[in-house]
């Protein structure tokens, strides 16, 4: 998931610790291709209601989201931005565990909020859509368009200060200098046209 060769001794060591304490490959992305099980994940709010607008919503979702990908999906999680009415992630997972597990993290947090909003029976999730990444100009494209999301969406103007996306981890295991690379040679363009506008 970095370009290894043009990384400062620093960074090689460490995003070689962090491989290290995750059990995951150390110097390179997944192979992907045939059998690949890294997605991109996104799911909507019903209609795109802005149901996640309130910066302590975000914060809980979020903190559920990646503690349950961790402990109960096991997952690899690559990358995630969580706004106001969508997330995405850039995950390996086995899709059916991840299916059944959010299906159930998606109506916990749909009655919590209903709750509190008193809502009763609102339709708070429409539904989560994957697409298998099929080249490694695919995984750094999806990566940088949940990274660019906030901007893309006028929730913040650069998309450093949105407090919840990966972008902060990237920029302090790989920095800036490699992100910006990433950036230039692997663009977003249309990504995303049609399904998250």
């Amino acid at each position: 998931m970095y370009n290894y060769r043009k990384m400062t001794p620093e960074q090689r060591q460490r995003v070689l610790d962090e491989r290290k304490t995750q059990r995951r490959s150390w110097h390179a992305p997944p192979h992907l291709g045939k059998g690949s099980r890294v997605y991109m994940i996104s799911a909507a709010c019903f209609e795109h209601r802005p149901i996640m607008a309130t910066a302590q919503r975000r914060t809980e979702f979020m903190e559920a989201l990646l503690e349950g990908l961790q402990i109960e999906v096991n997952a690899d999680i690559r990358a995630w931005v969580v706004g106001h009415n969508h997330y995405h992630l850039l995950i390996e997972t086995d899709l059916p565990t991840f299916r059944g597990w959010i299906g159930r993290l998606h109506n916990g947090k749909a009655t919590e909020w209903n709750r509190q909003d008193g809502t009763h029976g609102r339709k708070v999730w429409h539904r989560f859509s994957d697409r298998g990444i099929r080249s490694e100009a695919h995984y750094f494209s999806s990566l940088n368009y949940i990274h660019a999301n906030p901007v893309k969406h006028g929730w913040v103007e650069k998309a450093d200060l949105w407090l919840w996306s990966s972008l902060s981890k990237y920029l302090d295991e790989v920095g800036r200098t490699v992100l910006t690379e990433w950036w230039a040679r692997y663009p977003v363009k249309d990504y995303g046209r049609g399904w998250d506008d």
